[in-house]
């Protein structure tokens, strides 16, 4: 549900910041349905990145007034906006875009959503009433806003009860230095290694690991993609603790090993993975052979010997053998 809109324009390649007064009218269905419809797909994204706000951060500050009743949805949405402009228009390549403030609930909690709506080139028909009749041509058109198809680069949801913070965006040159504007210079918070991510490391360290004390990694992150979809069925939230314990449940030197490289990598002791995400990542396992060969089972069948099973040569090889196939398809 959108309780209040508002959308801005941040210009920065023509220089132009305007800033509305007033917020958008609630009544056009087409409108409100793209807008819940991105803070939807938003709110699921495993791109996101987690956080905290800092002690002295501005953002949290305003939306504490917003929130109390102490400033009104206009005044900080403008807050937000200005602190927004002032940074993208010191970038090395200038922003053109519109900033959509949205106060709203998603699966019943309240969110602030913050979400930069960057300008697409597109093509579009224009029609002309000429003394010779209707003339129709196709013009081009450089501010069309991103189709709920299209993946939002910047963006932050934010819980107002916990203050936890999901975002994206992407590191921009400002002065010669490298920033990512909105965890760093306008939300000031804390910034967290996405679900997506973590579980891309943790895979990498399992392999690893298990590569060094010769075991088949391919048999090891099948086990993993297995544990990480099990684990979503009952909880969330995924320890990197116990998956390590689970894989190498019989060996205690893998599981120290495991445990040290992803300290190391300074990965979280728990990453929040949804069902969705559990199931995508579990879904299947592909290899490639030194010899070119590539091959993508369902996870399931790596720890079935019925359907797939990795032979050790004396030589040092590996033979993988395919059971149980009733029809081979071309693709």
């Amino acid at each position: 549900m959108i309780n209040h809109l508002i959308l801005h324009m941040l210009d920065c390649q023509a220089g132009l910041c305007l800033l509305a007064d007033q917020e958008m009218s609630l009544q056009n269905e087409a409108v409100l349905d793209f807008v819940a419809k991105h803070l939807q797909r938003l709110h699921r994204d495993e791109r996101s990145q987690r956080g905290q706000f800092n002690e002295d951060s501005c953002f949290e500050q305003a939306l504490d007034q917003y929130r109390y009743g102490n400033r009104g949805f206009v005044d900080f949405s403008r807050v937000i906006a200005e602190l927004f402009y002032n940074q993208l228009s010191r970038a090395e390549k200038p922003v053109a875009a519109d900033l959509l403030v949205v106060d709203c609930s998603i699966n019943e909690k309240a969110y602030l959503g913050v979400l930069l709506l960057d300008y697409r080139h597109a093509f579009t028909h224009q029609v002309d009433n000429g003394a010779t009749g209707v003339a129709i041509s196709i013009i081009d058109h450089n501010a069309i806003l991103p189709s709920i198809a299209q993946k939002l680069e910047a963006y932050a949801l934010v819980d107002k009860e916990s203050k936890r913070i999901l975002f994206n965006d992407n590191p921009r040159t400002i002065e010669g230095v490298e920033v990512t504007v909105l965890p760093e210079k306008v939300l000031e918070c804390s910034i967290e290694i996405s679900s997506n991510e973590a579980i891309k490391t943790m895979n990498d360290i399992a392999a690893k690991v298990a590569e060094s004390y010769g075991e088949n990694a391919a048999v090891v992150l099948s086990q993993a993609k297995n544990y990480i979809v099990e684990n979503a069925e009952v909880s969330e939230l995924l320890s990197l603790e116990e998956l390590g314990k689970e894989i190498f449940a019989d060996a205690s030197e893998q599981q120290r090993s495991y445990a040290s490289l992803v300290e190391e990598a300074q990965l979280p002791k728990e990453i929040e993975v949804s069902k969705s995400l559990a199931v995508k990542t579990g879904r299947s396992q592909k290899i490639k052979t030194d010899t070119g060969i590539e091959l993508s089972f369902p996870v399931e069948y790596f720890s079935n010997p019925d359907f797939i099973e990795f032979i050790n040569n004396p030589d040092g090889t590996i033979a993988i053998e395919l059971k149980n196939i009733g029809k081979i398809i071309n693709k």
